[in-house]
């Protein structure tokens, strides 16, 4: 993996986030949040329906080591759907380095659905391992789950700004990584939440069949972000975000 900017060099995807510890920078009113996303050349977020599918080994190692730094990690009942989630942190070893800088062994997987049309059957509640937290407006019931399950359930709409401020003040979460969707990310991004953007750009074309863009939804005007770093391998390219503030 070569290191681009801002100083060229050799490294790899441990040593890109063994200083980064996101859940030392919370905001007083909600945590500290990240985005992790993937595009093609021809700005497409999926494939077939997933984004699983556009990444490279690399970018699955980038994706799995970026949750091992977070309180949380969130996403989208579409996603939940789509990539049927498992045990958010699965190796052993990296749930004892997350205890040692002051992490739980296992993230917070917090899921946003409206309608709680979600896949229960999945791994993420039926390995009986970590916590998983649902907000919805939706009053339908769910199954039992081995999973230990906690539903907050909302009036109204469930608002980005509603689910981060709970977060941050009844669940003491510092940081929380969001893994899409692109309806997600546009959600966040338009409540100006985004501290960090991890971007992958995928060297492909795929053309064909219509899929969503990284972002979906209105922003009220441009985000504008600045390039904080930027990595190659094998014509990938793995960039990060900052707002210009």
């Amino acid at each position: 993996m070569r290191r681009l900017l801002p100083e060229p060099g050799e490294t790899t995807v441990g040593e890109l986030l063994a200083d980064y510890r996101p859940f030392e920078q919370a905001h007083g009113e909600r945590p500290f949040v990240a985005a992790n996303m993937i595009t093609t050349l021809d700005g497409r977020a999926s494939v077939r329906g997933r984004s699983k599918d556009l990444g490279s080994d690399l970018d699955s190692e980038f994706l799995l080591k970026l949750r091992h730094r977070f309180d949380a990690v969130m996403v989208g009942a579409g996603t939940i759907r789509a990539e049927r989630y498992g045990r958010i942190v699965r190796d052993a070893e990296a749930r004892d380095q997350r205890r040692q800088i002051g992490l739980s062994p296992d993230p917070l997987a917090v899921i946003v659905s409206g309608t709680l049309e979600l896949p229960f059957d999945a791994p993420l509640f039926t390995c009986g391992e970590g916590e998983v937290l649902i907000y919805t407006s939706s009053d339908r019931e769910v199954p039992a789950t081995e999973t230990s399950l906690h539903i907050e359930r909302i009036d109204g709409p469930v608002s980005v700004d509603r689910v981060l401020e709970h977060l941050r003040r009844d669940c003491g979460v510092r940081a929380v990584l969001c893994e899409g969707g692109p309806r997600l990310f546009g959600q966040l991004e338009a409540a100006g939440a985004v501290d960090d953007l991890f971007l992958t750009t995928s060297p492909e074309l795929i053309g064909g069949e219509p899929s969503p863009r990284i972002l979906e939804g209105a922003l009220v005007e441009p985000s504008l972000k600045r390039l904080e770093e930027l990595l190659e391998y094998e014509g990938e390219l793995f960039a990060r975000y900052r707002p210009r503030r």
